[in-house]
């Protein structure tokens, strides 16, 4: 079952086969890379996991283009490698479907960070928040939202604990980590937020 507080559907191409990623509860999931196309031309490239069965629904040599539904997760990378905090999109559902790409999110969740309001090289503000969503079997997903303009402003200012109801789209950032004096490309992922609204509003 869907959890309503957490919905994404994505409509894109699969850019690279599925690969297997882990099993649980003798059930078997891949994960794949999917492109999904901005308004502006860029590309987000968002990680989907699905089970075995979904994904017997597409190419397994990837290029389909494909609609998933599902919802945003978090986990710790305790490897060592890559980002700590990994973001995917856990598919209920993939269809293959061909039209206009799609890259639509919303999340309910408590702000468990002090928000971090700052303003870009380009006089732009914004505000960096992270969000604790809940789901099932008291788990809970923690989801990096970033909000822009007079929202940012007035978002900075909700104390930790406030509940947020955000409507955007997964976006993924290209940075540049320095580690032991060496630097490597990484990915971040997080959500644009093109409306929010806070819980006494919804």
């Amino acid at each position: 079952m869907e959890n309503i507080r957490n919905v994404v559907t994505l409509r894109g191409n699969i850019i690279s086969p599925p690969v297997f990623s882990h099993e649980n509860h003798d059930r078997q999931f891949y994960t794949f890379p999917l492109m999904v196309e901005r308004l502006s031309g860029n590309e987000d490239i968002i990680n989907v996991v699905a089970d075995r069965q979904l994904m017997q629904q597409v190419d397994p040599n990837g290029g389909s283009c494909v609609t998933v539904m599902g919802e945003l997760r978090s986990f710790n990378n305790r490897s060592g490698q890559g980002s700590r905090l990994v973001i995917t999109v856990y598919a209920f559902s993939i269809e293959e479907d061909f039209g206009d790409h799609i890259n639509e999110v919303t999340v309910t969740g408590a702000i468990c960070k002090p928000p971090v309001f700052r303003t870009t090289p380009l006089g732009r503000d914004i505000c960096d928040v992270m969000l604790a969503v809940n789901r099932r079997y008291r788990r809970t997903d923690y989801l990096p939202v970033i909000v822009w303009g007079r929202k940012a402003r007035e978002v900075a200012d909700y104390p930790v604990g406030t509940e947020l109801r955000v409507d955007g789209r997964i976006q993924s950032r290209k940075y540049i980590k320095i580690k032991d004096g060496i630097s490597c490309e990484r990915t971040a992922f997080e959500i644009s937020a093109i409306e929010v609204s806070a819980a006494d509003s919804f």
